[in-house]
């Protein structure tokens, strides 16, 4: 998938943002100086001993809690899925780099309550280096996401929290 490519077909305005390899939604947005809220960060989650995929949203400034994600997700077990799965899911992508949109890659998209706020989101492109700023608005229009709260902040880590 070409993230770039997708949201041109799909009519969305957008800046494409060239910058430093970064390899966390944090850094990224020390890198582009805007705050960590309005920067998505992007995990596969493993539901059901990997039976089913979800990508997840959420903003830097968050973690996710995997109690939530599973009541969210209709109970059940779920972890995170590690880069290899992410590699496997997503060819397209340098290992490591995962887009969301889930609907891309048959997948079903989550994203948290928290970021659904934010008039703008920036999020890391198919690599390292570029990231994307779009409205939320038309983000959510073409994915058409579950938007539920499964986060709490970073600094209200609990057990069965993740970054």
């Amino acid at each position: 998938m070409n993230i770039k490519q997708f949201l041109t077909e799909h009519g969305v305005e957008f800046e494409a943002i060239r910058h430093r390899d970064t390899y966390s939604a944090q850094r990224m947005a020390q890198e582009l100086h805007v705050p960590g809220r309005d920067v998505a960060k992007t995990v596969l989650l493993r539901a059901n001993h990997g039976y089913r995929y979800f990508v997840a949203v959420l903003p830097a400034t968050r973690r996710i809690d995997l109690e939530m994600a599973s009541a969210a997700l209709g109970g059940g077990k779920v972890e995170l899925a590690t880069e290899i799965e992410v590699g496997e899911r997503c060819p397209d992508c340098e290992f490591g780099a995962l887009p969301p949109f889930g609907s891309q890659y048959d997948l079903s998209t989550l994203v948290d309550a928290s970021l659904a706020d934010e008039e703008t989101i920036v999020f890391e492109g198919n690599t390292h280096g570029e990231a994307i700023r779009m409205r939320f608005a038309d983000y959510r229009h073409i994915e058409e996401p579950l938007v539920v709260q499964f986060t709490r902040e970073a600094d209200a880590a609990k057990p069965g929290s993740v970054r």
